[in-house]
């Protein structure tokens, strides 16, 4: 059964999706996007960058390249989707996004200073004309007290403009965290070519 996903919305899903978010059946109140909900949203996001002659690059952390799967699951994405990075490390965000170690060092992997220079790097280093750049803390581990688990930065860039980056508190376990992330990137990116 598929559960379409509100982002920053709390409700009862009903005892159908109980369970399936990490919570107790009698606390589930955690709208999870389904992979029907998500492939809707990619071929969405696929007619929309068609429609701008637009290529897009994935920049990913917590969702482990998911959002990179999603859309590549649908034939002819060669034709609107570049390129997909997924650097986890430190490292891997500087080396290949560019991200500074000073940002790192100060603000962490999971802040908005390093998901706007993901989002900048990933344009920078490749030719698309759209970025999605993801980091955050998916669990069940890792989180503090000042960036719990489900804690997600997002971040957006046309080439040429400004870019945005957003701040989200996920609820579920690992994989609900996951799927709202790569739900909202994708809303984001469809919002970034409408802007």
């Amino acid at each position: 059964m598929c559960f379409p996903c509100r982002v920053g919305w709390r409700y009862d899903l009903g005892s159908a999706a109980r369970g399936r978010c990490g919570f107790p059946d009698s606390e589930c109140t955690v709208n999870i996007p389904c992979e029907a909900d998500l492939q809707q949203r990619a071929r969405a996001v696929a007619d929309d960058l068609m429609a701008a002659n637009l290529m897009l690059v994935s920049a990913e952390s917590c969702s482990g390249g998911w959002i990179a799967k999603i859309l590549t699951d649908l034939p002819g994405s060669s034709a609107w989707f570049e390129c997909g990075v997924v650097a986890y490390s430190y490292e891997a965000k500087e080396a290949l996004l560019g991200v500074n170690p000073r940002t790192l060092e100060a603000t962490g992997a999971v802040s908005e200073e390093t998901v706007l220079e993901m989002v900048a790097g990933a344009l920078a280093h490749l030719g698309a004309g759209v970025a999605v750049a993801v980091t955050g803390i998916a669990g069940p581990s890792g989180g503090t007290e000042d960036k719990p688990v489900g804690t997600v930065w997002i971040g957006w860039k046309r080439r040429g403009g400004y870019a945005r980056a957003e701040l989200f508190h996920f609820e579920g376990d690992r994989d609900a965290v996951r799927r709202q992330t790569v739900a909202a990137a994708l809303d984001g990116v469809r919002q970034t070519l409408t802007a």
